[in-house]
């Protein structure tokens, strides 16, 4: 099975923590449109015959991108892969482009799972962030869709935001199990150089709070969505039984997908590929990158995404996929961090404890293979 990614990299305002490739020119969204349609044509034979499972609209804000043309590019993937087992089809929208008549145009056009950027219901936090929306507005606008009738919704949050932690943080878990969404995607901010942070943080106007605060936010977090039946079943992911985020899990099993548009990547099986992080670039026909991944890249891969789920590494299935040695080198790095509770076993199977999960970069840095290993 495969996913279909669109990246829509427009934003009518640039928050303050986005490391994405996004623009605000967007009166060259019907140019985009057009174009990612031809790279859909030009690419079909991509994935190689797999029936797509999973459709993505992410971005930027795809909810700038009209229903109609959201509708176009859904009918489309239609044409060219077999999508008759589709499973789900998800747009990233913002809560300012929810009214009731975008949103039934969206059902209308197959899309059946909204991803909502909400990151905090506290307004002095969202105005930090530059965000357009209000807590209030973002609370209506998940009420909107869910009388729409979207019944799988995920929504966004982001903690360890200096000085919205405590009661600020408290009130937006609050806010969002008073909502009763299927999913919530909880992210640690990070703040990186090319974002309006990272600049304010050069000038030493911002700073990340310190590691004991990060740890206390992430189990707040964690013990409030576990408690209300969440299950924690990625780093930042949370799901209600039967509402796994199933375009994601692609990349974590390591799927085929094709990703198009400015910035997207794909992966076949055995190569990746990237296109142009600029709207113009693309649109001029920029030639995409392409990396062979080595056996120890698919390594590294699988140790990089599956240590972040709570399903963990499968030593026998290293033994099977990447070799007997690596299985046991694995196996024998991984005893002290078995021993101190950083990683649990379920016989053959090696996981991050949910409690845990916020120091799985550490646990997988571990377990990396690099050149000099062999």
């Amino acid at each position: 099975m495969a996913g279909v990614y669109f990246h829509i990299p427009f934003c009518k305002r640039v928050c303050a923590y986005c490391d994405f490739y996004k623009s605000v020119r967007l009166d060259r969204r019907e140019e985009l449109v057009a174009a990612l349609a031809a790279e859909a044509r030009r690419r079909r034979d991509y994935l190689g015959g797999e029936r797509v499972r999973t459709r993505y609209f992410g971005g930027g804000t795809p909810s700038l991108l009209p229903a109609a043309a959201v509708a176009s590019l859904l009918r489309l993937t239609e044409e060219l892969w077999e999508c008759s087992g589709v499973e789900e089809t998800t747009l990233e929208a913002n809560p300012d482009d929810l009214d009731e008549g975008y949103l039934a145009a969206l059902r209308e056009a197959g899309v059946d799972r909204l991803s909502i950027g909400i990151q905090s219901f506290d307004d002095g936090c969202l105005k930090l962030m530059n965000r357009r929306h209000t807590a209030a507005g973002a609370e209506r606008a998940v009420r909107a869709a869910q009388r729409a009738g979207f019944a799988n919704l995920t929504v966004d949050l982001i903690f360890g935001v200096p000085g919205y932690g405590g009661d600020s943080l408290r009130r937006s878990l609050d806010r969002v199990l008073a909502l009763d969404v299927q999913h919530v995607s909880a992210y640690h901010l990070t703040v990186e150089p090319a974002t309006a942070f990272g600049r304010l943080a050069e000038r030493g106007r911002f700073a990340q709070v310190d590691d004991e605060t990060s740890e206390r936010e992430f189990l707040e977090v964690h013990e409030a969505l576990s408690g209300a039946g969440f299950e924690h079943y990625e780093v930042s992911n949370y799901a209600r039984p039967g509402f796994r985020a199933r375009h994601n899990a692609s990349y974590w099993r390591g799927d085929k997908y094709i990703g198009l548009g400015p910035a997207a990547h794909s992966f076949d099986g055995t190569d990746r590929s990237w296109n142009v992080s600029s709207v113009g670039e693309y649109l001029a026909g920029a030639e995409p990158g392409r990396e062979r991944l080595t056996g120890r890249d698919r390594f590294n891969e699988y140790l990089l995404t599956r240590l972040r789920t709570a399903e963990g590494i499968d030593l026998d299935l290293i033994a099977r996929s990447f070799g007997a040695a690596r299985a046991a080198r694995t196996e024998r790095l991984a005893a002290p961090m078995l021993r101190s509770g950083v990683l649990a076993a379920d016989g053959r199977r090696l996981s991050v404890p949910p409690r845990r999960m916020l120091v799985s970069d550490a646990v997988v840095g571990a377990l990396f293979e690099v050149e000099e290993d062999v």
